[in-house]
C-alpha cells in the first residue's frame, strides 16, 4: 500500500504520513502540492487580512486624530488673549432688514505661506462668549431720518470698542455692510444713511474706516460671503491631508494651459432671510453661466498661487425671503378678496364672523390684514398641503428647463455628489418650533409641518407658555410657522428643484460650535490682502491669480486700508 509523507515544510517532530485508502490514485501525485498551496494561501490570506485590519484601524485613528485636531481648532472657545500683541482684530456690522448685529473677529499673525488663508475666528470675551451684539429695528427704518443713524449704530461700536484693545483700534478695520432691507430703499435714501455714517463715525471712533467700508452690498455679494463663510468653517479651503476626503478636479478660470487642480469639494449654501433668498455653489469651468450669475475670485489673491481661485454660481431673489413672501401672499389675499366681494356681492373677510379662511395659518387662529384703511379678517384652517398649492404660483417658475425662482437660470447640480447647508430661515423653520434642525429629511419635515398646521392655536399657545419651543421662538414665529414651513419647502424643492429624496442638506445655525454668518466670509474676503502687505503701496494687477481684480493698498503700520479701483468682478 502506498503512503504519502508530509515533511517538506515542517520540523521533524511534525512529520507524519497518510495512507490514502479509498482515495483515487490521481491524488497520490498531486495531494502534496495541493496541500502545500492551500497552506500557503491560508497564510497569505491571514497576513493580508491582518494588514488590512491594522491599516483600517490605524487609518481611522489617524483620521480621528486629524478630525479632533481640526475640531479643537474650529471650536476653540478659550477667551481671546487681548494682551497678545500679535493678535489682530476686525469688526463687521451686519445691517439687516429686522436689526443690526456687530461681530468682532480676531486672528493670529499669518504664517507667511501664501497658500494659507488667515485663521480668522470670532473673538470671545473673558467669559468665553462670542463678542456679538444685536439691536433693533433695522437700519432702513431711518430712511426718512438719516441724521439719527450714527446714534442708532453707536451702541454696537461702543460694544466693539470695549472689547478690542485700545492700542489696536487704529489698525482694526471696521465694515458696516447693509443688506436687503436697505437694497429696497431708493438710492437717495441709501446714500443719505451712508453719508451720515461716514461723516460721524470717524469723529467718535479710531477704527480703520474708509469710504469703501460702509456700503449696501448686493445680494450676490451676500451670497458669496455666505458661501465663503461656511466652506472656511468646514475646512474646505485647507490642503488635502487624507485619501478619504471628497475631492474635485478643478480647471482654474483664465488659465487655459495649466493643469487641473485637485482640492477639497466645497459645499453649497442656501440662505433665506426676511426679505431675500440666496443660493451659491461652485460650478466647473466647463459650465457656461451668465456673468451676472457668476463670481470668480481668488481668496489668496497671490498672482503666483491659484489654489484658492473659485468659480461660484450665485443668485439672489429679492422678495423671496420669509417675511417678504408672507407680505406678498397677504397682498394677494387682500386684493382678490376685495375684488370677489365687489363682483359677487359677498362680505368675505369684512367681519370677524365671516373671515377669510387661510390654509397657511394654524387651525383656528385669528389674524388681520389692514391696507388703505380697510381690514380683512382671517381665520386659520391649518392645511399644509393646500397652503403649498396656494403659494406655488409665487415661485414664478417658467416652463423652460434649468431655471429656478423667477425663471432665473440654474446650472446643473450633481445631487448624488453634492452637499448643501441651509441657513437663517432654513434653520429657523426646521428647528425653532419643529425641533428638526440638522440633517434634513423631506418626509419627516412634511409630516411635522402638517401636524403643526393642523394643531389648534390654543394648544400651540399652551405649549409656548410651557417653554416647549426654542428659547428665541416668539409668537410671531408661532403664528407664521405654518406659512414659512410651506414656503421653505416649495422654494427648496420646486424653486431650486432639489428632489424630495435629497439627503445632503443640513440646516444649521452653528457649525463646529461657530455661528456661521455671511459676515465671516466678508471679513475673510476683505482682509485677504493683509498677509501680502509689507510697506508702502501694494498694487495687485487685474490679471493672473486675482481675476478681474485691481486694487491699491495703502499701508500705515502694520496694516492699511483697501480702495478698489475696478471692483472685484462680481459686486
Amino acid at each position: 500500500m502506498g503512503r504519502i509523507g508530509i515533511s517538506c515544510l515542517f520540523p521533524a517532530s511534525w512529520h507524519f504520513s497518510i495512507s490514502p485508502v479509498g482515495c483515487p490514485r490521481i491524488l497520490n501525485t498531486n495531494l502534496r502540492q495541493i496541500i502545500v498551496i492551500s497552506v500557503l494561501a491560508a497564510a497569505v490570506s491571514l497576513l493580508y487580512f491582518s494588514v488590512v485590519i491594522i491599516r483600517n484601524k490605524y487609518g481611522r485613528l489617524t483620521r480621528d486624530k486629524k478630525f479632533q485636531r481640526y475640531l479643537a481648532r474650529v471650536t476653540d472657545i478659550e477667551a481671546t488673549d487681548t494682551n497678545n500683541p500679535s493678535v489682530n482684530y476686525g469688526i463687521v456690522v451686519d445691517c439687516g432688514s429686522s436689526g443690526s448685529r456687530v461681530f468682532v473677529y480676531c486672528w493670529p499673525r499669518h504664517n507667511g505661506n501664501p497658500r494659507d488663508l488667515l485663521d480668522i475666528r470670532q473673538m470671545r470675551d473673558k467669559n468665553r462668549k462670542p463678542v456679538v451684539m444685536k439691536i433693533k429695528p433695522g437700519i432702513s427704518e431711518f430712511a426718512t431720518s438719516p441724521e439719527k443713524v450714527s446714534d442708532y449704530i453707536s451702541p454696537l461700536l461702543n460694544f466693539a470698542a470695549e472689547h478690542v484693545p485700545r492700542a489696536k483700534h487704529k489698525e482694526t478695520p471696521l465694515y458696516i455692510l447693509c443688506t436687503a432691507g436697505m437694497r429696497i430703499l431708493p438710492e437717495s435714501q441709501q446714500k443719505a444713511i451712508l453719508e451720515d455714517l461716514l461723516t460721524d463715525i470717524p469723529v467718535h471712533f479710531d477704527f480703520l474706516f474708509s469710504d469703501s467700508h460702509a456700503e449696501v452690498i448686493s445680494g450676490k455679494q451676500e451670497g458669496v460671503y455666505a458661501w465663503i463663510g461656511i466652506n472656511f468653517v468646514l475646512g474646505r479651503f485647507e490642503h488635502i491631508e487624507d485619501d478619504d476626503e471628497a475631492v474635485v478636479e478643478v480647471n482654474i478660470p483664465g488659465s487655459e494651459s495649466s493643469e487641473a487642480i485637485v482640492r477639497k469639494r466645497t459645499a453649497g449654501i442656501l440662505d433665506m432671510g426676511g426679505v431675500s433668498t440666496q443660493i451659491a455653489y461652485e460650478v466647473p469651468k466647463t459650465e457656461e453661466v451668465a456673468k451676472n450669475l457668476l463670481a470668480e475670485f481668488n481668496l489668496g489673491c497671490d498672482v503666483h498661487q491659484t489654489e484658492h481661485v473659485y468659480r461660484v454660481y450665485v443668485a439672489t431673489f429679492l422678495g423671496f425671503g420669509g417675511n417678504a413672501a408672507r407680505q406678498r401672499y397677504e397682498d394677494r389675499i387682500f386684493a382678490n378678496t376685495i375684488q370677489k366681494n365687489r363682483l359677487l356681492g359677498k362680505q368675505t373677510g369684512l367681519t370677524p364672523d365671516m373671515p377669510y379662511l387661510d390654509p397657511c395659518l394654524p387651525l383656528d387662529i385669528k389674524d388681520e390684514i389692514q391696507q388703505n384703511g380697510q381690514t380683512i379678517y382671517l381665520r386659520g384652517t391649518g392645511d399644509f398641503d393646500l397652503c403649498r398649492e396656494t403659494i406655488q404660483p409665487f415661485m414664478n417658475k417658467t416652463n423652460e428647463t434649468q431655471t429656478s425662482l423667477n425663471g432665473v437660470y440654474q446650472p446643473p447640480i450633481h445631487f448624488q455628489n453634492s452637499e448643501f447647508y441651509g441657513f437663517s430661515e432654513f434653520y429657523y423653520c426646521t428647528e425653532d418650533v419643529l425641533r428638526m434642525g440638522g440633517d434634513y429629511n423631506a418626509a419627516k419635515f412634511t409630516k411635522a409641518a402638517k401636524d403643526y398646521c393642523a394643531t389648534k392655536w390654543s394648544i400651540l399657545r399652551e405649549r409656548f407658555d410651557r417653554g416647549l419651543y426654542a428659547s428665541h421662538a416668539d409668537l410671531h414665529r408661532l403664528k407664521y410657522q405654518c406659512f414659512k414651513s410651506a414656503w421653505m419647502f416649495e422654494v427648496f424643492h420646486r424653486g431650486f428643484s432639489f428632489p424630495v429624496n435629497y439627503k445632503s442638506l443640513k440646516t444649521a445655525l452653528q457649525v463646529y460650535d461657530k455661528e456661521v454668518q455671511w459676515t465671516l466670509g466678508a471679513i475673510l474676503y476683505r482682509t485677504r490682502f493683509l498677509p501680502l502687505r509689507k510697506t508702502g503701496m501694494l498694487i495687485i494687477p487685474c490679471s493672473g491669480g486675482c481675476p478681474k481684480l485691481c486694487c491699491v493698498v495703502w499701508q500705515p503700520p502694520p496694516y492699511g486700508a483697501t480702495k478698489h479701483l475696478q471692483g472685484a468682478g462680481w459686486n
